[in-house]
């Protein structure tokens, strides 16, 4: 309900999404001439926090009284291309394998993965039992 609110609010396409226990992953489209991605994720958090306490779910504070919910920043990146689009895709959907929640993307429901199997983008079995070391996503190395 918190992502609706927000895009009401504040218009932004959900590209793709992957939500885990602990975090989770999104790329949006922000209209034309509009790259503030803070002020929706401020609102996001903020209507999903109220609604938490509303419903009586008990949510710590920090010292200075702020919600002990959320991290306070987020990672941006700007997509550069197709190929840069597609592999930021990947790694948003295959985020519940890599942490070992399950052992195929298909197999976490709170994921635009299963959009994109709908509309014929991906196939049902992507990523199926993959060694991870073999998803090349990008990311730096340590």
């Amino acid at each position: 309900m918190a992502f609706r609110i927000a895009r009401h609010e504040r218009p932004f396409t959900i590209d793709a999404i992957v939500i885990l226990p602990e975090h989770l992953h999104a790329i949006w489209t922000l209209p034309p001439g509009d790259s503030d991605f803070s002020g929706r994720w401020r609102r996001i958090k903020a209507h999903f926090t109220h609604r938490l306490i509303a419903v009586g779910t008990p949510v710590q504070r920090h010292r200075n009284g702020e919600y002990a919910l959320w991290q306070r920043r987020f990672w941006e990146h700007t997509i550069r291309n197709e190929q840069d689009f597609e592999r930021h895709v990947d790694y948003v959907h295959f985020n519940p394998v890599k942490h070992g929640l399950v052992s195929r993307a298909c197999d976490w429901p709170y994921s635009s993965f299963h959009v994109y199997v709908r509309r014929g983008l991906l196939p049902a079995d992507w990523a199926g039992d993959v060694n991870e070391a073999r998803m090349d996503f990008g990311e730096r190395r340590g």
